[in-house]
């Protein structure tokens, strides 16, 4: 009983502290699993617990790093460049056609699964086109929502954490929801078109002509490097989501290939490793403080005593549904929980539940995927990409989050029913 009600106190206080913006997601995954740890009598013992849970989430930690280097990388050779150029000199002056062309190049953006950088480059790049046509501007905002939302890759902050605290790889959780994706992003491009079919019954429009210059002080990379460079993105993606090779080492080649192939230059090198480790090291921390949480979580028997817990007061027969019904209320629980308190949070507990119904913590973790900060990100105050999307598209939060939400949430309802449909997930 007392281990029980500590591990409760224990995530309480993750999930506040965090919620509350009182500690950082580094500190509050450390501080108060080893001070539970410690309270349960397990002395020196907490630090091999800490190092157990760091050694599990090692190559998702290595496959982060290498992913963000490598598009990273591959976007400042001007790898997207092109791709970018052509989407916009196509899209003409139909808002059917640039709606769902605006998708388009937030999925093209998205490669390197940061949503923040989706509307950093899409939405500056494509406003002028929607202001000169009168185009709601709400539509870019939902539109690069969408497509980022709904392409959450297996080097996404979701993915990794939700493999870092059910401790499988990112690939392994990934790679069974690839026809759930494609069922979503279907839904994106058809939703893109209707609403842009709708704006165009609107406004009548008419044609005009639009050229914008996209890569400004920068080196318009040659044909030679474009096609190579898109080569070796293809291989690279082809031997990690393969499983022949450690996803952590594919990247790693491929940064070094990337690097070799654009970026000859000891100085150049060094200001592009500058440029995007930042951002990698930030979550590498993160991930490191998860590793630690899960750690002696695991160690000390919290999880199996909440789990134990759970199990007591949920039938069996409801413990069968829990990655449906996650599925389903997975996007609205982003307006509540940021991703590290619900991945290293919540998760745990709920595979834990459903395990005691024989039901695989794989599938609950690929049923949160079908929402939780991912179709939820984009309208959750929690993120600070949220606040990117209105603030460049110059609309409110509250006309982005009633516009774009039922449409986020549709998306999620849509992908969880096909994951039923193809199996992934039981029903």
């Amino acid at each position: 009983m007392w281990i029980t009600g500590l591990a409760f106190l224990t995530i309480a206080a993750v999930l506040l502290s965090i919620l509350s913006k009182r500690f950082s997601p580094l500190l509050a995954l450390f501080l108060f699993p080893v001070a539970s740890s410690l309270a349960l009598g397990k002395g020196w013992q907490t630090g091999s617990f800490v190092v157990a849970g760091i050694r599990d989430i090692a190559p998702v930690i290595g496959t982060f790093v290498f992913a963000i280097l490598f598009f990273g990388m591959l976007r400042d050779a001007g790898l997207l460049d092109q791709p970018i150029a052509w989407l916009i000199h196509h899209m003409g002056s139909r808002p059917s056609r640039i709606v769902p062309c605006s998708a388009l190049l937030a999925l093209c953006i998205h490669l390197d699964g940061s949503g923040a950088v989706v509307f950093l480059i899409a939405i500056p790049a494509l406003l002028p086109i929607y202001e000169q046509l009168h185009i709601d501007r709400r539509l870019l905002a939902c539109s690069t929502s969408l497509a980022a939302g709904v392409n959450f890759l297996p080097w996404t902050g979701p993915t990794l954490r939700a493999a870092a605290a059910l401790h499988v790889t990112p690939f392994a959780l990934f790679r069974p929801l690839v026809g759930v994706q494609i069922v979503g992003l279907v839904y994106v491009l058809v939703v893109s078109w209707l609403l842009g079919l709708r704006e165009e019954r609107r406004l009548a429009c008419q044609g005009i002509v639009y050229t914008a210059e996209l890569t400004r002080n920068k080196p318009v990379a040659s044909r030679t490097k474009f096609v190579l460079n898109m080569l070796l993105a293809l291989l690279v993606l082809a031997l990690a989501i393969s499983g022949k090779v450690e996803p952590a080492i594919a990247f790693m080649a491929g940064t070094t290939l990337v690097l070799l192939l654009n970026f000859p230059d000891l100085k150049q090198q060094h200001e592009r490793l500058a440029a995007h480790a930042p951002a990698a090291l930030l979550m590498c921390a993160i991930l490191f403080s998860a590793g630690a949480f899960s750690g002696i979580m695991k160690g000390t028997g919290m999880f199996a005593a909440m789990a134990a817990a759970f199990g007591r007061h949920v039938p069996v027969a409801s413990a069968h549904h829990i990655p449906f019904l996650l599925g389903l209320i997975a996007m609205p629980l982003s307006l509540v929980f940021d991703p590290d308190s619900f991945y290293f949070g919540a998760l745990p507990i709920l595979a834990g539940v459903a395990g005691a119904a024989s039901v695989p913590a794989m599938q609950v973790g690929q049923a949160a995927l079908l929402g939780q900060m991912t179709t939820g990100f984009p309208i959750s105050p929690l993120t600070p990409a949220t606040f990117l999307v209105v603030g460049l598209s110059g609309i409110s939060l509250g006309e982005h989050q009633r516009f774009t939400g039922p449409y986020l949430f549709l998306a999620s309802v849509v992908m969880t029913f096909a994951a039923v449909l193809f199996g992934v997930i039981s029903f």
